[in-house]
């Protein structure tokens, strides 16, 4: 008996292109367009995201931007938490059925961690503005949220935190990026995940790599 893997990694192909077109909507321009605004793109940082929108003065547009670039990492996060979990094969023979259920648990924590590096990638080279986007801050933080509101809370407030004490942007992004994996790995029991931590440890350590090596990382302080 062998599991029809083309048709669980099909599936799982879905949940990721799906988060990466959800990522690719660069809401900095979006809300810069409805709202009159220059192009956050071409002053500045010319990063767009929420800090750059901010230097406009309209705070009202740049909240509806962090706003939206961390529900956009959260919607597609949540939705494969929610039915990626539910076995798509409902329709094959009871012989084959345990071997691909089996299979398909295995897997779904790669695949929603893998959903979660898609919408960030998304956001960091987005299909529909050129492959040019922002530093992911509050895509990560919705990301985040959407995996473990616990662990959200905690990187927000370390955020919140070292943004204060600093006022750099930059160095908070890069904290809590170093943070989160600690906070997620057991050393905060509160936040352990027993059978899905390693997964999404990973993804962390990926929005790490990420930030680190994305043009934008530098250039908000």
């Amino acid at each position: 008996m062998t599991a029809d893997y083309w048709s669980i990694f099909a599936c799982a192909a879905i949940w990721v292109l799906f988060a990466y077109i959800c990522g690719s909507v660069s809401f900095a321009v979006v809300v810069s367009r409805l709202f009159g605004l220059s192009d956050p793109r071409t002053f500045g940082s010319h990063n767009p995201g929420a800090t750059n929108v901010l230097r406009t003065g309209h705070k009202g547009a740049a909240l509806l931007t962090l706003f939206m670039d961390g529900f956009k990492g959260w919607l597609p996060l949540v939705l494969a938490k929610a039915y990626a979990v539910q076995n798509p094969f409902l329709d094959s023979s009871m012989a084959d059925f345990a071997v691909k259920q089996n299979s398909w648990e295995m897997l779904t924590p790669w695949i929603i961690a893998g959903v979660a590096m898609s919408a960030f990638v998304g956001h960091l080279w987005p299909v529909f503005f050129g492959f040019k986007g922002g530093k992911g801050v509050a895509t990560a933080a919705g990301l985040l949220f959407g995996m473990q509101p616990t662990l959200g809370l905690m990187v927000l407030l370390t955020w919140v935190g070292v943004a204060v004490l600093t006022r750099y942007s930059s160095l908070s992004a890069l904290l809590i990026a170093a943070f989160a994996p600690i906070y997620l790995s057991g050393r905060a029991p509160v936040l352990y995940l027993p059978r899905r931590s390693f997964a999404h440890i990973a993804f962390l350590y990926f929005l790490q790599v990420g930030y680190l090596f994305h043009p934008a990382s530098g250039k908000n302080n």
